[in-house]
């Protein structure tokens, strides 16, 4: 880790009340996801058929995208294409002004917040409003959502509460579930009954249909697309799947990993504005496309892998890590394993490089991804190339460490040094260090055996010498 890292990780387990939240939250989740795959079997096929969907989707994702783009044409839906972040928020931009709007109610993106979208709409006069309870939450703390599915699980109901209790004083004080969210819900209503523009994003977009599937639990979404006269959709190129069909299983694996539900309260399938003959439903349909480095991680057939992920967060819930420093502790829109991995890929070695390393590389997020991204050897791949690009002068002890390594392969090409070597250290146990540098802050040093285990074996006759 980078000292910057290491200093908001250090940070992060200061706070003890935080990471009891988020340790709760965690275990219920991975409850509550072991339930919802009582069959391993049936687990490990649907895992199977949504990574052969996915592939199959990034294999051919040029041409899904022109596919997308034709039929949603067809079905009134106006797509726009943006290379990065900065291109994105000007086509938002510029949808709002052309509509005169004020603000906009928002329904949960992950991608505005890659984007960095509030922020923008704040400075251009434009007042953004979230209507998810958890990203309402982090908007009124002033924070960036800590999970991707339940951006506010590092907070308990008590501050909750508090915080609800500064924002509307008027309100009576109220720590039960129940009441906040009444609350929350009572002033959504009003919010969503006098906004024109509505945005979301979009779980999975089917070329095959021009169809834009979102799932979410609390109506906030629904009432974000069809409320409002105008309704954006943004999200990445990499969202795209080939045919309708494909959404069962995905659903499947997405809902029951995210939250253990076998299906979401809400699943939305947006395939065009208000008819004529219709009494609902947005005037106007805009669906944004970002690339913002997407393209550059889809070129290369090893880390394409890294665009399978459709954003349960099982591997979050799942991470030794991630439970201890949470999300802020990464500093980054996406935390946990899929952000070690895709974050560096966005943004670049140079300036998320470190992230690769927030990992004890145990594997648990590969075990419990439902696309199975093979996340610790992207984590693997993504360390090699930062430390081939890092220069050697500026790695202290980087000479150190390659004598260190040269050494272990000439002793381990050989039996004979190896054994030798072993044996002499047996008999020296006794001058070993007992501090190993950073390993051993938080670990006591591995004792030397007095007996190497060839040795055991051979004097229990199981050896074949």
């Amino acid at each position: 880790m980078t000292s910057e890292l290491r200093g908001r990780a250090r940070q992060a387990l200061g706070r003890d009340r935080v990471r009891a939240n988020i340790r709760r939250a965690m275990d219920g989740l991975i409850d509550k996801r072991r339930a919802a795959f009582p069959d391993d079997e049936e687990l490990e096929r649907l895992r199977d058929q949504g990574m052969a969907i996915r592939d199959h989707a990034l294999a051919n994702l040029p041409s899904l995208l022109e596919q997308l783009e034709r039929n949603c044409a067809a079905d009134g839906i106006e797509v726009h294409w943006a290379r990065d972040a900065d291109e994105a928020k000007g086509i938002i931009l510029g949808i709002i002004r052309r509509h005169g709007g004020e603000a906009v109610i928002k329904g949960k993106s992950m991608v505005s917040e890659e984007i960095g979208l509030n922020r923008c709409l704040e400075e251009a006069g434009v007042e953004p409003i979230e209507t998810d309870l958890g990203e309402l939450i982090i908007q009124l703390a002033e924070e960036h959502p800590s999970h991707i599915v339940a951006p506010a699980v590092h907070k308990d109901r008590r501050e909750i509460a508090e915080l609800f209790g500064q924002h509307y004083p008027e309100e009576p004080y109220s720590e039960e579930i129940e009441h906040l969210t009444a609350l929350a819900r009572r002033i959504m209503r009003e919010r969503f009954k006098g906004t024109k523009i509505g945005l979301s994003g979009v779980n999975f977009a089917v070329a095959e249909t021009g169809t834009l599937c979102l799932v979410e639990n609390e109506g906030n979404g629904r009432l974000s697309t069809t409320a409002p006269d105008v309704h954006i959709a943004v999200t990445g190129i990499e969202k795209v799947i080939a045919r309708l069909e494909h959404l069962a299983p995905l659903l499947t694996l997405l809902t029951r990993s995210a939250t253990g539900q076998p299906i979401t309260t809400y699943v939305n399938m947006i395939s065009g504005p208000r008819k004529p003959d219709e009494l609902d439903g947005p005037r106007e349909v805009h669906l944004v496309l970002l690339d913002n480095g997407r393209s550059r991680i889809h070129g290369d057939p090893e880390l394409r892998a890294t665009l399978r992920c459709i954003r349960c967060g099982a591997c979050m819930n799942h991470c030794p890590v991630y439970v201890r420093i949470g999300g802020h502790g990464y500093g980054t829109v996406y935390p946990g394993p899929i952000g070690s991995i895709l974050e560096p890929q966005l943004q670049g070695l140079a300036r998320q490089g470190e992230l690769a390393q927030a990992s004890t590389l145990c594997g648990a997020c590969a075990a419990v991804c439902p696309v199975r991204i093979p996340i610790p050897q992207l984590l693997n791949r993504l360390r090699q190339e930062q430390a081939r690009a890092e220069p050697k002068a500026r790695r202290p002890g980087a000479w150190i460490e390659g004598i260190i390594w040269r050494g272990w392969a000439w002793i381990h090409a050989s039996p004979a040094r190896y054994r030798g070597v072993a044996g002499l250290l047996a008999r020296t146990a006794w001058l070993a260090k007992r501090s190993l540098g950073p390993w051993t802050r938080t670990r006591t040093a591995p004792p030397i055996a007095k007996r190497s285990l060839h040795e055991i074996a051979r004097d229990e006759g199981l050896s074949h010498e």
